[in-house]
């Protein structure tokens, strides 16, 4: 969606940013859109009162479930205006399923952006300058999106999320959003929402491959079979949301400078039950880009153009759900994110754990290490890897990078923990359980 302005100022550094923002609670069957439409349109100095109104104890329960909602929202907005990307992909930004409806996106600007927020949250602090994104887009995603297939093997349900093309309670759930201060191309964007798995060089049927008694094999299926039927098989979609290549178009004194921003979140590498299935997706869903930066002519777009990108400078932008040095995504079977990172047209300077760019912070090193991650360092949610990605193009100049995690004592750490909060006062229930993670391009 895009304002009638025009960049002016001359650019000289572009700061690329991902952030999971945890605005798509899990389990939650009740959860809908309409509920981030009205989370995201209270007004400041109506979300003022429901939030002294919680620090005095003087809530119901309906009042302090809405209010610690308030406050998450706005310790992300924080969290934005303290770094202050200028282009920002937003993951887990619900919206209408199709990418049309832009209340939610406009009220996080308006209500939130828009307002300075306090570097430690509402216990006040420095004041952050607000941010404004004047350029914004939404969207189409495969999550509660029905198949019509029973990719479950219990039984087709349209109301079953792990039986629409990609997993969510509602159309729309678990989407993503981008915002961006730099003209978007919206003419020239590339969608894949549609592009069949079957269709990525090399994909794989899963298998039934979990053979005991712990967990029951579905009704029909036996050992050694495949997961999904020839039918199904033939029809599912690779993307769980979405895959996206928008170009974003930023003035220098040289002219216009184009940079490929390659979104996408692909599904975790896990919640299987009897075979391996989000491994393999997750493996495929991060590969489609090895395959689309080296141009291969079998993807098609949603539009039905064939081939992948023609260009040498790109920034890989997501939530990839996959770590490049830890666990399941480092076998050789699932270990898509391994084979796209390590393609010579990457930046190995920002992958590599021991490169020169690659993000770090101080609160990740301090963060207890419960799954002995062989770099503590360059982990970019509480659960324990590496799962959040700005990584550029060999052809760009990097100028720094990061992770924005504050450790125990800094200013800032009110926006991560907060005891007050929730059940356990940490990740999504006082922000998120992934860290905003940037890259500053020199152009």
């Amino acid at each position: 969606m895009q304002p009638s302005v025009t960049q002016t100022n001359e650019t000289t550094h572009v700061k690329f940013a991902t952030f999971n923002v945890s605005f798509a609670h899990d389990g939650d069957p009740s959860e809908h859109f309409e509920q981030w439409v009205m989370f995201m349109n209270i007004p400041y100095v109506e979300q003022e009162k429901v939030i002294q109104k919680w620090k005095h104890k003087q809530v119901n329960a309906q009042e302090k479930k809405l209010a610690e909602r308030i406050i998450q929202i706005r310790n992300i907005a924080a969290i934005i205006q303290r770094v202050r990307p200028d282009i920002l992909l937003l993951n887990e930004f619900n919206n209408d399923g199709n990418g049309e409806d832009y209340r939610a996106l406009h009220g996080f600007q308006k209500h939130y952006l828009d307002i300075g927020q306090h570097i430690n949250s509402i216990d006040g602090g420095e004041k952050l300058a607000p941010i404004h994104y004047p350029y914004k887009q939404s969207y189409a995603t495969n999550t509660g999106l029905p198949s019509g297939l029973d990719l479950a093997n219990n039984g087709y349900d349209p109301t079953d999320p792990n039986d629409a093309f990609g997993f969510g309670f509602y159309h729309g759930h678990y989407a993503f959003a981008l915002l961006s201060k730099h003209q978007i191309n919206t003419e020239k964007t590339r969608t894949f929402q549609t592009f069949k798995r079957k269709d990525l060089p090399n994909a794989m049927i899963p298998i039934v491959n979990v053979c005991s008694n712990e967990k029951p094999l579905p009704k029909g299926l036996a050992c050694g079979d495949n997961w999904f039927s020839q039918h199904e098989w033939e029809n599912i979609r690779l993307s769980s949301k979405n895959h996206v290549d928008v170009p974003i178009t930023i003035a220098t004194n040289a002219g216009e400078n184009t940079i490929h921003l390659l979104l996408s979140h692909p599904t975790p590498p896990a919640f299987d039950s009897v075979s391996d299935n989000n491994k393999y997706r997750n493996s495929e869903e991060n590969d489609f880009w090895r395959y689309y930066i080296s141009n291969d002519g079998n993807l098609y777009d949603d539009n039905g153009i064939y081939g992948g990108l023609n260009s040498a400078n790109f920034v890989i932008m997501g939530d990839l759900n996959a770590d490049t040095t830890w666990g399941t995504t480092t076998d050789k079977r699932f270990n898509g994110i391994q084979r796209l990172m390590n393609h010579p047209l990457v930046n190995q300077a920002l992958v590599k754990p021991e490169g020169k760019f690659v993000p770090t912070s101080e609160g990740g090193a301090q963060e207890p290490n419960r799954r002995n991650h062989p770099y503590p360092a360059i982990r970019t949610a509480t659960f324990g890897t590496r799962a959040d990605y700005a990584v550029s193009s060999a052809t760009l100049s990097v100028v720094d990078s990061g992770v924005y995690w504050q450790a125990a004592g800094q200013d800032g750490r009110r926006l991560f923990n907060d005891e007050r909060i929730g059940k356990r006062g940490a990740d999504k229930e006082v922000s998120s359980d992934h860290r905003l993670v940037w890259v500053t391009i020199e152009l």
